[in-house]
C-alpha cells in the first residue's frame, strides 16, 4: 500500500543527504582506479618538525582583502592606511561558525597602536564611588567569561544599497565570529560603585583618535566583556590588543579596541562616532540615531561570487546567518528568484548572537539559476529584501543593510553577484 503522507522537512534533507553521499560513493569508486603512480606519497620523507607557532600549510591561500576607505565610506582604494585601514574576512572559504583570528575583519580609525600589556591600565571613574585603575595582570585574576560571539562593522553590506559586492568577500566580509575571553563589565562597574545619576558611560580607546562611543549603562551591567582573550589566545592587536570591549549584537564601531578608559557620566556625549557618523538618513531627513543592534542576516557563501561550478550535479549550498538579537530560528533557501521558499538545515552549535552555520543539498542540472537566503530570528524578525528597506529607509542611508544577498549561476557555471 503506498503511503502518502506528507514528508516533513527534516525527511526531505535526509533522503536529499543520501542521494548527495550515493553520488558521492560512485565518484569515489572512480577516483579509486588511479594508478599509484599518479598520487601523491607523503611517507616517503621526513615531515617537518614542531615549530613554536603554528603555521597553516602552504597550500591552503585564504587572505583577506585589505583597503582603505574615506572617512565617508564613499571612496575605496587599495592598500590600507593609519586612518582608514579596513580589511575583510574571506567568508567565501570559511568552514563551521569560527573566523582564524588571523582572518577577523578589522577597521582602523587611527591605526593599530603597539602597547606593552605591563604598562596599560583601565581607568573607571566619573559618577562612581570608588575610581579605580586596573592592570593586565588584576583583570587576569578576576573571574573569567568565554563566549562566541560574532562581531560586524554597521557599514558591513553598505554597497548593497546601490552597487552590489561582487564577492561575499567585498559584500559581507566586514563580519566575524570568534570565541571572546575577559572579565564582565558589570563585575567592575559593581566594584567601582555607581551613583544614582549615573546613566551612560563612555569607552574610550588609546589609539591615536582616541575613539569613544557612548553606551546605556544598562547595556553595561547586562552582558558587556572586557576581553583579553580571543580563540584561545591573547586578543590579537589589529583587535585590540591587550584589551577590547565586546558588546553581544551590537555594532562593531561601539566594541572599542585598545580600551584604556571607562567613565561613568548621566547623558551620552554625543561625540564624532555617534552623530556624523553611525547614524542613518532617513527619506524625511531626519537621522536613526543609536542604532546599536545589528538585525537577522544571513548569507550564501556557497557557491557564491567568484565560484565556479564544474559541472551539472548535486552540491551542498552553504552559508552562514546571524542576528544581534538572539538565536537563529530558521533558514530558508530560494533557487527560484524568491517564487518559493524550502527549510535549509541549521547545523551545531547554535548559540544566540553568533554565527549558525546552514545546509541544503542542492542539484544543478546546467541551467542559470538564481540562489538567495533568508533568515527568521528567535523574535520573529524575518530578514527583508533589499526592497522591503528602502521603503522605509530610503538610498540616502549608509548603514545597517541586511537585505538578501542574490547571487546568479550562469550555464558556464560561473557564480556572479545580481542586483535584489
Amino acid at each position: 500500500m503506498k503511503n502518502n503522507t506528507p514528508k516533513s522537512p527534516s525527511d526531505v534533507s535526509k533522503t536529499s543527504r543520501r542521494r548527495f553521499l550515493q553520488t558521492g560513493v560512485a565518484v569515489g569508486g572512480v577516483l579509486g582506479a588511479c594508478t599509484p603512480s599518479t598520487l601523491q606519497d607523503p611517507a616517503r620523507d621526513l615531515g617537518e618538525a614542531p615549530s613554536t607557532y603554528g603555521q597553516r600549510s602552504p597550500f591552503e591561500k585564504s587572505s583577506r582583502i585589505v583597503q582603505a576607505s574615506s572617512s565617508g565610506g564613499s571612496r575605496r582604494s587599495p592598500g590600507g592606511t593609519p586612518e582608514a585601514g579596513l580589511s575583510r574576512t574571506p567568508l567565501q572559504d570559511s568552514q563551521g561558525i569560527l573566523t582564524p583570528s588571523s582572518l577577523h575583519f578589522e577597521r582602523h580609525h587611527a591605526g593599530a597602536p603597539e602597547i606593552d600589556p605591563d604598562r596599560h591600565r583601565l581607568l573607571i571613574h566619573g559618577l562612581v564611588e570608588r575610581p579605580l585603575i586596573f592592570t593586565m595582570d588584576e583583570l587576569r585574576q578576576l573571574p573569567s567569561v568565554s563566549r562566541i560571539l560574532f562581531v560586524e562593522c554597521s557599514g558591513n553590506s553598505q554597497s548593497e544599497w546601490s552597487n552590489p559586492g561582487s564577492t561575499v568577500q567585498r559584500s559581507h566580509g566586514t563580519a566575524s565570529c570568534s570565541q571572546w575571553t575577559g572579565v564582565e563589565l558589570s563585575l567592575l562597574l559593581t566594584e567601582v560603585g555607581i551613583r544614582p545619576e549615573g546613566k551612560w558611560i563612555v569607552a574610550e580607546g588609546a589609539d591615536a583618535c582616541k575613539m569613544h562611543r557612548s553606551l546605556p549603562l544598562e547595556k553595561a551591567m547586562k552582558d558587556m566583556i572586557v576581553a583579553y582573550g580571543q580563540n584561545g589566545e591573547a586578543v590579537r592587536p589589529g583587535q585590540g590588543y591587550p584589551l577590547r570591549l565586546v558588546i553581544p549584537g551590537w555594532e562593531g564601531n561601539t566594541h572599542i579596541k585598545w580600551l584604556r578608559r571607562i567613565k561613568v557620566v548621566d547623558q551620552p556625549y554625543m561625540g564624532r562616532e555617534e552623530t556624523s557618523k553611525y547614524t542613518d538618513l532617513l527619506p524625511d531627513g531626519t537621522a536613526r540615531q543609536f542604532t546599536f543592534a545589528m538585525e537577522a542576516k544571513s548569507v550564501i557563501t556557497y557557491p557564491s561570487g567568484g565560484h565556479r561550478l564544474p559541472a551539472p550535479g548535486r552540491y551542498e549550498i552553504t552559508g552562514l546567518a546571524w542576528s544581534g538579537r538572539g538565536l537563529i530560528d530558521r533558514v530558508e533557501i530560494s533557487i527560484d528568484e524568491g517564487q518559493s521558499w524550502q527549510e535549509a538545515e541549521l547545523q551545531e552549535p547554535r548559540l544566540p548572537i553568533c554565527f549558525t552555520r546552514f545546509r541544503f543539498p542542492w542539484e544543478w542540472k546546467g541551467q542559470p539559476v538564481t540562489l538567495q537566503s533568508r533568515c527568521t530570528d528567535e523574535t520573529g524578525y524575518l530578514q527583508p529584501n533589499r526592497e522591503e528597506l528602502i521603503k522605509i529607509r530610503g538610498l540616502r542611508t549608509f548603514y545597517h543593510f541586511n537585505g538578501i544577498k542574490v547571487w546568479q549561476v550562469q550555464a558556464d557555471g560561473s557564480v556572479q553577484s545580481v542586483p535584489a
